[in-house]
């Protein structure tokens, strides 16, 4: 039997990408305020639901969802402050990093778009360390930053998941919160 210590498993981390790494809400809100300016703006501080469309009345939500499918919308998500750097940092920490997103049931333009907006944004080696799948619980991983605080099937994952601090999601305590800031060293905890 061999004495020498054997090497940890490096910690897979899965992070999302709408809401996570691109901001999808400010994007979002920019479109709906250059198409309908006449219409009810949402002061985002203040959300109390994950989805977007929940914040508005029903007759607006089919315009809602028309922005998000709509081509180009995706792929002009700006990057949020924070995310690339942390990802990188969590690469040089030695953890296996993939980004875990859920295409929308509009995908035509988003899955396309989420692929090129990760090219653009972090690089071509990121374009092989992207998975979309509408059911999360089936990726295989330690830890999943998400900003959605009520994942579907979440109770059968392998992944213990950090909830990205956000306003929409602050009502949910059954979470650990995180933001870009504090995650590297809560993640570090973790590995040792």
């Amino acid at each position: 039997m061999s004495t020498e210590k054997q090497s940890k498993r490096p910690l897979t981390i899965l992070v999302d990408m709408d809401g996570v790494l691109a901001d999808f809400d400010s994007r979002f809100m920019e479109t709906w305020a250059q198409k309908y300016p006449n219409r009810p703006k949402l002061d985002q501080s203040r959300r109390t639901s994950f989805k977007i469309v929940d914040e508005f009345s029903p007759e607006h939500h089919d315009d809602i969802r028309a922005i998000f499918s709509a081509r180009g919308f995706f792929r002009s998500l700006p990057v949020l402050p924070g995310a690339v750097e942390a990802l990188r940092d969590m690469q040089s920490a030695g953890m296996d990093v993939w980004i875990c997103s859920s295409p929308l049931d509009e995908y035509r333009n988003c899955v396309q778009e989420k692929f090129e907006w990760v090219e653009e944004n972090l690089g071509s080696s990121w374009v092989n360390r992207l998975i979309l799948t509408k059911n999360k619980a089936l990726i295989r991983g330690d830890y999943l930053i998400d900003d959605n605080p009520s994942l579907p099937f979440a109770d059968t994952a392998c992944w213990k998941q950090f909830l990205l601090d956000a306003p929409y999601n602050r009502y949910a305590t059954h979470l650990q919160r995180v933001n870009w800031t504090t995650l590297l060293c809560v993640l570090k905890g973790k590995s040792e």
